[in-house]
Formats: structure tokens, C-alpha cells, sequence
């Protein structure tokens, strides 16, 4: 905050300039980083608190879900492979390059 005579001058700027206190300096800034530390528990505290677990039926659902995605991917994978196999078989055979 700006002294009253700065105020006067027009200079917005702070008469005193603050220093850092004797524990800031003597601790190379460690109060500053416990300050850090406590603001980010805090905030994964309250973050935490947002956490819903899933009721056992939503669990259920959701493995059942993952289960036939991973068949359905996996049957998807296998046909285009074949397909990719035989082409690639195909084309080598006619150019050639399968002895």
C-alpha cells in the first residue's frame, strides 16, 4: 500500500520496500514451500471430498462393458489381420517374392 506523501507525488509505488524476514532468509525460503505443501493438501483434500465410489451394481456393469469391448476389439483386430495376411501373402506370391 502506497504512503500517503507517494500518494501525493503520484508514485504508486510503496515508499518502504518490504524486506524478508529473518525466517524466510535464514530457512532459504522453507516457510515459503511448507506454505506450498499445506495449500496442495488442502486442495487434494477438497478434491477427495468430490470422490464418489461406485455401488457394487455400477461395478458389474461397467466390468461387463469392458469385458465385451475387449472380445468385440479383439474379433476386430483378428479379421483385419487375416485380411492384411492374406493380402500381403497374395501380393508376394504373384510378384514372386514367396519361393
Amino acid at each position: 500500500m502506497a504512503t500517503k506523501t507517494a500518494m501525493e507525488k503520484g508514485d504508486e509505488r510503496s515508499a518502504k520496500r518490504q524486506q524478508p524476514g529473518a525466517l524466510a532468509e535464514f530457512g532459504g525460503g522453507a516457510l515459503n514451500k511448507w506454505t506450498e505443501f499445506t495449500s496442495f493438501l488442502r486442495d487434494v483434500r477438497a478434491e477427495m471430498r468430490k470422490v464418489v465410489t461406485p455401488s457394487p451394481k455400477e461395478v458389474r456393469v461397467t466390468t461387463g462393458v469392458v469385458i465385451v469391448a475387449v472380445f468385440l476389439f479383439g474379433l476386430f483386430f483378428f479379421i483385419v489381420d487375416f485380411i492384411f495376411r492374406v493380402s500381403v501373402y497374395g501380393l508376394l506370391g504373384r510378384l514372386g517374392g514367396l519361393q
